[in-house]
């Protein structure tokens, strides 16, 4: 828990200017026995009254509110003492665009918050919004500069119908296979993974291997994430669309709410977007990913995973390092939430373990000897 409080609740701080939204984004907290709501606030100026009376473990924070706007607020917060703040925002254009300055800033999550049928909208994401809050108090949160711009189980078992577990022998064979492709670069990420993720894409050059890339972000929000992105990086960053070629100098963002597969036919790789149920809770799902590029790339794979709550990328992390790929764990001391890589390390699924400020250099590295063989 938050604090070094492994017991106690987390307590919780909404701020929004509707008085439905606090009623029921206070009762789905609520709710859940790991979460006590401590408050509410209708702006910044009365929030900040209560957060100077009691710090909160996670703050739910509305980003379009008078007198201060929730972005401003933020700042505010990151800079004099900083808190795991979860953004709050409509699912509009200039709604997505503040969320990404405001994960920018140091936000660890989003959830969305629709201007019609809100509250419907809230209940049905109730075990998301609880489960955001959980991975928010475990975040690991500090002041940012901002970066500037220069260019369930039976679900689960379901969605692995679509990509069937590798048997040893086709590992084997992947292992043994001649190259006879570019290498690919696969990422996943969820809390925290924003920034993560920038940081390694701006380390690769414009010519990079094809990349592919799950980070755990509500439908509406991908266009924007890979437009900040693409203004960031040098190698082209956009949403994936079904039936894309994987090709170098390209980062490929699954789209919100379906999945991402590599295919590959003969020595071109492309990208399938399909829909399917969630996978570890999720939909775009690390493990689709993963488990597909072990099954198509094999030994052509290199792929990380960084923070994030859960255990999606795990399993197929370890299945591409058993199928002959190049695999990375982000440390514990740069993740702002090590759930995702410690499983994926427990399972054995990591061939090394790096802090954030190296993985991108390795990654380049690693595909440096696959790339001059191909040559």
């Amino acid at each position: 828990m938050a604090n070094g409080r492994s017991r106690a609740k987390i307590r919780v701080l909404i701020v929004d200017d509707s008085p439905s939204v606090r009623t029921v984004l206070g009762a789905i907290l609520a709710g859940d026995p790991e979460i006590a709501v401590m408050g509410s606030a209708p702006d910044a100026y009365a929030a900040a009254g209560m957060i100077r009376a009691e710090i909160p473990d996670v703050i739910f924070l509305d980003i379009e509110m008078p007198k201060m706007d929730g972005l401003t607020f933020l700042k505010k917060i990151m800079a004099q003492r900083p808190i795991p703040v979860v953004i709050c925002s409509g699912l509009t254009e200039e709604g997505s665009d503040m969320m990404m300055q405001a994960l920018a800033a140091g936000a660890v999550d989003v959830i969305t918050k629709p201007k019609v049928h809100t509250a419907q909208h809230l209940r049905e994401s109730a075990m998301t919004i609880c489960d955001v809050a959980k991975a928010a108090a475990h975040a690991r949160v500090r002041s940012r500069k901002p970066r500037p711009v220069t260019l369930s189980v039976e679900a689960k078992n379901l969605a692995y119908i679509l990509i069937p577990a590798i048997s040893p022998e086709r590992a084997e064979k992947l292992k043994l296979a001649t190259p006879s492709t570019e290498a690919v670069i696969c990422l996943g990420a969820s809390t925290g993974g924003t920034e993560a993720l920038a940081t390694v894409l701006t380390t690769l050059p414009a010519d990079c291997p094809a990349t592919l890339v799950v980070q755990h972000m509500p439908e509406g929000f991908i266009e924007a994430f890979a437009r900040r992105l693409d203004g960031l990086c040098a190698p082209r960053v956009a949403e994936a669309r079904d039936g894309d070629l994987a090709l170098p100098g390209q980062v490929l963002i699954a789209p919100g709410n379906h999945h991402m597969m590599l295919r590959r036919a003969g020595s071109r790789y492309s990208v399938a977007v399909v829909d399917g149920p969630p996978v570890c809770r999720h939909r775009p799902s690390v493990d689709v990913l993963f488990r597909s590029a072990a099954q198509r790339g094999g030994p052509n794979v290199v792929a990380a995973i960084l923070t994030g709550m859960g255990d999606d990328g795990a399993r197929g992390l370890l299945e591409i390092r058993q199928a002959g790929g190049r695999t990375i764990a982000q440390n514990e001391e740069t993740s702002v939430v090590f759930g995702m890589p410690k499983e994926a390390i427990d399972r054995g699924g990591a061939g090394q373990i790096l802090p954030l400020g190296r993985i991108g250099a390795e990654l380049l590295s690693l595909v440096k000897p696959h790339r001059t063989k191909l040559s």
